[in-house]
């Protein structure tokens, strides 16, 4: 006994001392191994979210300039990484492509009663890559593009022939309200086979549509914000309402123009639009595998085409225009180059614009100044992997800043000047493979559209240039007009206020 009482007395004066010592020494514990990226300070609740300002991808560029550009953002309880230079996104867009391709899936009041907005960013997975499929090589392929080239030139003719009505009384033309019709009118017989007239949508509604379509889609809710009560605060506020409405009036149409297609009664058209290819897949079902398409599927893709496809070409050639008349040689420059290949022809086709260097340097130069989508849309992390030595977690989302990298100085010179003439080596382009200039993203979320969206703006701007000079409104200069973006949240920003010339008919 005595033995034991010798053994134990050592032992518990021991532990004895390392318990009263607990507060002064510190033992040694495992170590958390995982590092964010840096983050402002953050409020309770809303996190970071009143940081962001009113036209949040210039507050997102001046925050990162502090916090780097790997940052994590707090959007309410939503982690957000905001990526911000040219080697991140290539870490995000290329490196790790794959672990982060996904999109977060709709919530709280976005999980709406018309649920093809749940399809419409769908996550990866089978059935986007299905789908992927379809539109690279049905909806969006060169052949497919180049057969609506009738449609282009014909609606393209229609605007300049009522721009040079305008042009004899010297009345100014407001090119954002016009341009928006252009590209609205050719969207829709691509996709529906039809016109404004005798739809449900004239124009001015078409346009109201859309614009609200990508606001609710822009915007940060408060149930997917704020834990438990943000709910309360999208009803109260009226968001949940007014997405029912918007997507209610979307299915509606969407559907009108699916049966009519279906219907006996339709005539035969010259060529298949959107909705005839894929009533003919879903048909046929056939080559896709598990993806089973059926007409939600058609309304998802339309609402994509419709978000996608409508404001980015009309707010690339604003904003081409703008610029133009606020340099006067740039201007004449880009009208020798277009007037000297073109000659006489009086208009520009749809095949003349491959010889029209200068004026693709423009559209890049716009595109990298003005990204129509200056913040790409969110994709959602799958696994863990690492950004400049961070960890990005699953579930995170990651939102690559287009137009902050566009205006960093350490890749572009004089980032603020529009100076077309930086392209002209051709070193650089817009179609993923350099992550300097990223309008139409890259990777496997990259816009599939690329070649339909370019190919109309530059005949649209082809022939403005080609048919008229133009001046501004009587007693206006060209420090007057106003270039600042619009504010708000939305998925793409166009110039604040609406841009109007006087045009001079030349041809």
């Amino acid at each position: 006994m005595a033995f034991h009482t010798l053994f134990l007395l050592p032992l518990l004066l021991i532990l004895s001392l390392l318990f009263l010592m607990k507060k002064k020494i510190k033992l040694p514990q495992r170590k958390n191994t995982t590092i964010l990226p840096p983050s402002p300070p953050k409020l309770p609740i809303i996190g970071n979210l009143h940081q962001l300002g009113e036209v949040s991808h210039q507050s997102l560029s001046k925050l990162s300039k502090k916090y780097g550009p790997v940052m994590l953002l707090h959007l309410g309880g939503i982690p957000t990484v905001i990526i911000s230079s040219v080697e991140a996104a290539k870490m995000v867009l290329k490196v790790h492509d794959l672990n982060c391709c996904s999109r977060p899936s709709p919530a709280g009041p976005r999980r709406l009663t018309y649920n093809f907005q749940d399809v419409a960013f769908a996550p990866y997975g089978e059935y986007w890559r299905q789908m992927r499929k379809v539109c690279v090589l049905e909806l969006f392929s060169v052949r497919r593009v180049q057969s609506y080239r009738f449609i282009r030139e014909e609606e393209v003719e229609s605007l300049m022939n009522f721009i040079s009505k305008s042009s004899t009384s010297s009345t100014p033309v407001n090119l954002t309200e016009k341009l928006f019709a252009l590209t609205a009118s050719v969207i829709f017989k691509i996709a529906f086979g039809k016109t404004f007239q005798g739809s449900d949508f004239d124009n001015h509604r078409f346009h109201e549509v859309v614009t609200e379509t990508e606001a609710m889609m822009g915007s940060c809710l408060a149930s997917e914000c704020i834990p438990y009560v943000g709910w309360i605060i999208d009803r109260l506020t009226g968001l949940h309402q007014r997405l029912e409405r918007v997507f209610k009036e979307l299915d509606h149409f969407f559907q009108q123009v699916i049966d009519d297609h279906k219907s006996s009664e339709r005539k035969k058209q010259d060529h298949d639009d959107f909705i005839d290819v894929l009533l003919k897949i879903i048909k046929e079902q056939s080559g896709f595998g598990a993806a089973m398409l059926s007409e939600v599927n058609i309304k998802a893709v339309l609402l994509n085409v419709f978000l996608g496809g409508v404001d980015t070409g009309v707010i690339t050639m604003i904003w081409a225009m703008a610029e133009l008349v606020k340099k006067p040689k740039v201007m004449k420059k880009a009208q020798d180059e277009v007037r000297s290949v073109i000659g006489d022809k009086g208009k520009v086709s749809d095949g003349d614009t491959d010889q029209l260097q200068y004026l693709k340097m423009i559209i890049k130069e716009i595109l990298r100044l003005h990204p129509p989508a200056p913040l790409l849309v969110p994709r959602e992390t799958m696994s863990h992997f690492k950004i400049n030595g961070y960890d990005i977690l699953p579930k995170m989302l990651v939102q690559v800043n287009v137009w902050g990298i566009g205006r960093d100085p350490e890749y572009w010179e004089n980032p603020e000047e529009f100076i077309p003439e930086r392209f002209a080596d051709g070193s650089i382009d817009f179609k993923g493979q350099d992550f300097e200039l990223l309008p139409f993203g890259s990777g496997r979320r990259i816009c599939p559209g690329i070649y339909m969206a370019t190919t109309l703006v530059e005949l649209g701007l082809a022939n403005l240039l080609y048919r008229f000079d133009w001046k501004l409104p009587d007693g206006m200069k060209e420090e007057d007009i106003n270039m600042e973006e619009q504010t708000g949240l939305s998925i793409t920003i166009s110039k604040k206020t609406d841009l109007q010339l006087v045009p001079v008919k030349l041809y």
